[in-house]
This record gives C-alpha cells, sequence and structure tokens, in this order.
C-alpha cells in the first residue's frame, strides 16, 4: 500500500505516468514505490509543489513534540544549493522545475552572476531541448561527454574504489539504496543531495560530518567536473549550472579550510 505522501504527489503531478515522466524515470520504477526513495524527495518537491514534509515525514518532520534544533540560516542555504546541483544533474529538468529555476536570483557575485544566468537560460529553455542535450553530456552513445561519477574522474574507470568508499560512508548514516536506482552512488547527483541532508543535520549524523563527506568524496574532484561542464562542447543551459558549482566548491573548500 502507498504511503499518503506518495499518493498525494501522483496527484498533484497528474497520475503515475506524469510524474514518472517528470522525474526522468520509468514508469513501473514508481508504480513499485510504497513510499518516495529519499533521494527522489527533492526532485518529487520541485515537480508537484507538495511539500518535502508531506511527502516523507519521517525524514523531513513539520512538528514534533520534541524541540527540533534549528537550523543556521547559512547551512540552509548550503542545503538549497546543493539541492539545485543534485536536481538539475539528476535528470534533464521538466518544465514545472524550470518554471522554478527561472525565479532564481542573485546578488553581484561570482556564485550570483551565475544563479542569474541560470534563471535566463530556464526562463527561455525548451525541456525536449534539455532532453537532447542532458543526453549528450552525461548519456550519449556509448558514453557522455561527461562522466559525472568519483570514479571516473579519480580513477579513469567507472565503479572502482572511491564508490566503495561512499558506500561505506552512506551505510554509516543509514542511507539505502533505493529500488529502481539505476545510477551508482558516487553520482555527483547523488553526493550534493547526500550533502543536503547532512548541512541541516539530517540523516542523524554528528556534528562536522558535512565538512568529513565533502573532504572526502567532493573536493578531490567535483570542482575540476564543474569546470569542466562549464566549458563542455554540448553545455548551453547547462553551462551556468557549472558556474554555479564551480563557485560553490569554492566556496564549500574556503569556508572549511577556516574552520578547520
Amino acid at each position: 500500500m502507498r504511503e499518503g505522501g506518495l499518493e498525494e504527489a501522483i496527484r498533484a503531478a497528474g497520475g503515475v505516468g506524469a510524474l514518472a515522466r517528470g522525474l526522468g524515470i520509468s514508469q513501473p520504477s514508481v508504480s513499485n514505490w510504497q513510499r518516495i526513495p529519499a533521494e527522489r524527495v527533492i526532485a518529487v518537491e520541485a515537480l508537484t509543489g507538495v511539500p518535502r514534509a508531506a511527502l516523507r515525514p519521517d525524514l523531513y518532520p513539520a512538528n514534533s513534540d520534541e524541540p527540533q534544533a534549528a537550523v543556521d540560516e547559512v547551512d540552509l542555504l548550503r542545503s538549497h544549493e546543493y539541492n539545485l546541483l543534485s536536481l538539475l544533474l539528476g535528470r534533464a529538468p521538466a518544465r514545472e522545475v524550470l518554471d522554478r529555476v527561472a525565479d532564481l536570483r542573485g546578488e553581484p557575485s561570482p556564485l550570483g552572476l551565475a544563479h542569474i544566468a541560470l534563471a535566463e537560460a530556464a526562463a527561455s529553455a525548451d525541456p525536449d531541448d534539455l532532453q537532447r542535450e542532458y543526453f549528450d553530456l552525461f548519456v550519449g552513445v556509448g558514453r557522455g561527454e561527461l562522466l559525472p561519477y568519483a570514479s571516473y574522474y579519480l580513477t579513469g574507470f567507472l565503479q572502482e574504489r572511491p564508490l566503495a568508499r561512499v558506500r561505506e560512508d552512506l551505510n554509516l548514516f543509514g542511507i539505502e539504496r533505493a529500488e529502481g536506482q539505476s545510477e551508482p552512488e558516487d553520482h555527483l547527483a547523488i553526493l550534493c543531495e547526500v550533502m543536503a541532508g547532512l548541512c541541516v543535520g539530517r540523516f542523524g549524523a554528528e556534528p562536522g560530518a558535512d565538512r568529513r563527506f565533502f573532504e572526502r568524496h567532493l573536493k578531490p574532484w567535483a570542482p575540476r567536473f564543474f569546470a569542466d561542464l562549464e566549458t563542455a562542447k554540448f553545455a548551453k543551459f547547462y553551462k551556468p549550472v557549472g558556474a554555479i558549482g564551480r563557485a560553490f566548491m569554492e566556496i564549500e573548500s574556503e569556508a572549511f579550510a577556516m574552520a578547520a
């Protein structure tokens, strides 16, 4: 039996098929869900408008008899940034997601200007064109222009020791592989989703877990990937995504270095 949050998301999307298409996955995968997988919650929220607290109240409690620790505003903004990167790297954005991205605003800083550029790109983007761009960049016939996996960037091969290290840490956090998830866990979209949760103290991780996870699994290669994405041959919409990722990785590295 489906949980209430999943039923609400299906109704809001216009059916199982519409939800699956918006997420870029197969309809049978969504049909087999009993509840929304943890790594899909942010994407479903963006697609349907149903708040995450309704989709997975076990992960995002709206109210509780126990007092909740306040989340620092900076950490909340960091979580939003990681969620944005995870959403756009995980699949080509549907029209509903583009409409939300088009509302992004920014300050006159490298990261803020990249936000503005992405919002402008989203406002004029065609979802069908983005499907092709995403395919050319990350999938391809045989392989895409870029491979967003830690194993590939660090060893030149897929599913090597960096993937095993990611799985070790995910096991420590109690994060299980979702049914129907085809990508290995060292995909950058998944790593950003985990970082989004760690920034706001999710998964029951101890303080400082976000820094350790970042330095172990993102810092060694993610800045290079985002720089490659920014200059990739097939990148049009994704060019500002690369600029956002590159600027944000620099900010994170500098902040963690100062804290240490």
